[in-house]
């Protein structure tokens, strides 16, 4: 490989996911800011993502009537991470919401955000919002990128199964194309595909510009203002993973598999603080034909069931929480948690078919694969998984006189708000294409709570997934990267999953993770420009 010098730019973004955002926002500043992306398309993890973003108190919400609500979600933070030395990354972030946003809608690419009603995840917790404070950004028609269509990364469906997804584009894929599109209109912002961070160049304590393997090249680019690390996290490093994530290592992962964390051992290299690389973005993944699981957001009904034929969690739960009470229970019960058995009847089936239309319940490539297994009786299907059957029997009928009663008197599934939205909706499964209404359920008095009574018997498979690490370099209320004592580095920022999680080991609500990402990009922007006032 030959080293090539280049022309400095003012800022460089490392990654085109959310810190597309970011870079746009340097852009229009006037700003000459380059981004480097790994792979062929741009888009990240954010790409597979609905794109919501946790914004409490910005212009949508208060356009959809809901206020300035900003206080309330401040408390709420405080309660649910409890941990003061993450307070000033708090108050930046809710800062940072609004004005982004604010300044987002100024430009037509970006049109406006619109609310989506999510509760937030810790429902009964003080300031915790039942309508949520979740925005999304409006559809794209891919030809509106014209020549640049080509350049926004498929969804996960499409990657992994060929789904075809249509000439209108929503979620991530259509913030990636907008933020895209607004980035190179500047005239300021340059793109380079195909491009690996390997190092940062620091000259007299600062980071001046980065070293990467280009199209097969290696080339050193200067930064005369900044670089900000946007590239994600290391789910898929298994030498992390392993070491700090046991029993995981990164195969579960539905984060992009570009994401191996090479901009935090870059950061790492140069005198980077690190926090919370055991932590990750958990969720409950279903195992899909393909033998590799995805994000599975909720359970209308069955039960999930550990090795030892027993419940152990309100199947309904918040993603992220069940997610964590998996792993928690695998790595401290002695009983083994990792895979869970998800198991229902006939009766739940004919209510909401497995995730696809109501004429195909069940496709057969998935019975056929063994994703999903089948059984006349429930002992057999305690046979098929490896259970006890008496076990699995007792549980079962606990769970039926559930049913029965409509209270789930060990897990409280459907008290919720968050269960409650459940009521309503077919969650993400079998077909993450769509969601199908619900059918009417009226003999039972809690609409996720039917009996398992009616044979033929079914079992699916759900794993600890994730969708990106959390865990990363330590950084202050203006995303720049702290050294151990904590001074930060001049010339460096992180925001995402680059970066350690303002909210800590928990997970506000929907779009912490996105609105983490293009909110300390933001802020990693103003202090550079010089705006943090």
């Amino acid at each position: 490989m030959v080293s090539i010098n280049e022309d400095a730019y003012d800022v460089i973004v490392v990654g085109s996911g959310g810190g597309l955002v970011g870079a746009y926002v340097a852009a229009a500043r006037g700003l000459r800011t380059l981004v480097i992306e790994k792979t062929d398309r741009v888009g990240g993890t954010l790409a597979y993502s609905g794109a919501g973003v946790w914004f409490p108190g910005c212009a949508p919400l208060r356009r959809a009537g809901l206020g300035d609500d900003v206080d309330d979600a401040r408390t709420y933070l405080r309660d649910i991470v409890a941990d003061p030395s993450r307070e000033a990354l708090q108050d930046a972030y809710l800062a940072a919401g609004v004005g982004l946003i604010d300044e987002l809608e100024k430009n037509p690419w970006f049109q406006s955000f619109v609310h989506g009603p999510v509760p937030d995840y810790f429902t009964s917790a003080p300031g915790a919002s039942p309508t949520g404070h979740t925005v999304f950004p409006m559809p794209l028609e891919l030809a509106e990128l014209k020549e640049n269509a080509g350049l926004v990364r498929r969804s996960l469906p499409t990657e992994r199964w060929g789904f075809d997804e249509g000439p209108v584009v929503s979620g991530g894929r259509a913030l990636a194309g907008r933020a895209l599109a607004a980035f190179l209109e500047t005239g300021s912002g340059t793109l380079r595909l195909n491009t690996a961070l390997e190092n940062l160049i620091v000259e007299d304590g600062r980071v001046v510009g980065i070293e990467a393997v280009s199209e097969g090249e290696r080339v050193r680019i200067r930064a005369t203002r900044g670089v900000i690390l946007a590239a994600g996290g290391f789910e898929h490093d298994r030498e992390l993973r392993e070491k700090h994530q046991p029993p995981l290592t990164g195969e579960w992962s539905n984060g992009v598999e570009a994401n191996t964390g090479d901009a935090l051992r870059a950061g790492v290299a140069v005198g980077a603080a690190i926090d919370l690389l055991d932590e990750a973005w958990f969720v409950a993944g279903l195992v899909q034909p393909d033998g590799r699981p995805v994000f599975h957001t909720g359970t209308r009904g069955g039960i999930w069931v550990n090795g030892a034929g027993e419940r152990f969690v309100n199947e309904s739960r918040p993603y992220d929480q069940v997610g964590h009470e998996i792993l928690r229970r695998h790595n401290s019960t002695g009983v083994s948690h990792i895979p869970a058995h998800w198991i229902f009847d006939q009766r739940l089936m004919d209510r909401d078919s497995f995730g696809g239309p109501p004429d195909e319940p069940v496709r057969p490539e998935w019975l056929e694969s063994g994703a999903l297994k089948k059984a006349d009786t429930l002992e057999e299907l305690a046979q098929l998984i490896g259970v006890p059957f008496d076990a699995l029997s007792r549980t079962v009928e606990e769970f039926n006189g559930y049913a029965r009663s409509g209270v789930d008197e060990r897990f409280h599934r459907g008290e919720s708000v968050w269960d409650q939205m459940f009521h309503h909706i077919v969650p993400f499964a079998a077909d993450p294409r769509q969601n199908f209404p619900a059918k009417p359920e009226t003999e039972w008095p809690n609409p996720l709570l039917l009996p398992i009574d009616t044979a033929p018997y079914y079992v699916a498979t759900i794993l600890p997934a994730d969708i990106g690490t959390k865990g990363g370099l330590k950084t202050d209320e203006h995303a720049r990267v702290l050294r151990p004592d904590g001074q930060p580095i001049p010339g460096l920022y992180a925001s995402g999953n680059t970066a350690a999680a303002m909210s800590g080991r928990v997970y506000p609500g929907a779009g912490t993770p996105i609105g983490s990402s293009i909110a300390f990009a933001y802020l990693a922007v103003l202090d550079i420009a010089g705006a943090t006032d």
